[in-house]
């Protein structure tokens, strides 16, 4: 019998409070999972809440900056005292600077890496102990298509998020054996309002040459959307995936697989 069921499950979705997250965490909530999630500020934490509870949703919200080892322990502790043990997290808080690596300063990549990488190792390190206790659990680890290729100004998020890909690998590696999985998500180019003036017509009504750029290199011919991702993220949270483990799955319309259509 597949289950794709959540009911009752509690999932962690960081930095969750718009985009990527909450799509994944409304996923979630939809197949019945308790809803928690963190952001780096109150104003955010305050306005994820304000979104899910218009979806019907809800979620617990807690500040907390994922590259603080202590402000994410307590955090934790403070879900398992309020909600429950952690049976899902999603380690989704990160962000990109778009900056040609020899203008990149050492400070700027230190906090991509720092929190597109120590962030998802602090946060799965605080939760870990408790899913072994319990038996079971699911770490899911948003990683990128820059896990697997480079681009021009984003030498940092690509190198934060190879090593991602790996950690997700290792934690597998370590962790598999007291019933946990470890997999990854490797999101394509995502209609999202951060991408939306990339999508943007041109004052001719012409396409924005980055999204030209991105429509002819996915097979699928399109951007993906949030929801493409919602499936493929509670198949990894059920346990119908109980033997998938250390597996990065690129939900990218095809784009890993396509080397382009040949100049006319």
């Amino acid at each position: 019998m597949v289950n794709f069921s959540l009911e009752g499950k509690v999932a962690l979705v960081t930095g969750a409070s718009y985009g990527i997250g909450f799509a994944l965490a409304t996923a979630f909530a939809r197949q019945g999972a308790k809803i928690v999630f963190n952001d780096i500020k109150q104003e955010l934490v305050d306005k994820g809440l304000a979104a899910y509870k218009a979806e019907g949703i809800e979620a617990k919200g807690y500040v907390c900056d994922v590259t603080s080892e202590e402000q994410v322990n307590a955090m934790v502790a403070q879900i398992e005292k309020e909600v429950g043990i952690v049976d899902i997290l999603v380690n989704n808080a990160g962000i990109i600077k778009r900056i040609p690596m020899v203008e990149m300063t050492a400070a700027e990549f230190r906090q991509v890496i720092d929190i597109d990488l120590n962030g998802p190792f602090i946060v799965s390190k605080a939760v870990i102990p408790s899913m072994i206790k319990k038996g079971k659990g699911k770490i899911i680890n948003i990683c990128s298509m820059m896990s697997e290729l480079g681009r021009e100004t984003v030498s940092a998020y690509a190198a934060a998020k190879g090593g991602l890909k790996m950690l997700t690998r290792n934690i597998a590696s370590e962790y598999g054996e007291y019933n946990i999985q470890c997999n990854g998500i490797g999101p394509g180019y995502i209609a999202t309002p951060q991408t939306a003036p990339l999508r943007e017509r041109q004052a001719d009504g012409s396409r924005h040459p980055f999204d030209s750029f991105i429509v002819a290199k996915t097979p699928a011919a399109r951007w993906g959307t949030p929801e493409d991702l919602m499936g493929p993220a509670v198949f990894l949270a059920s346990d119908a995936s109980d033997f998938v483990n250390g597996h990065i799955l690129y939900v990218d319309g095809g784009i890993l697989a396509y080397i382009g259509k040949q100049p006319q």
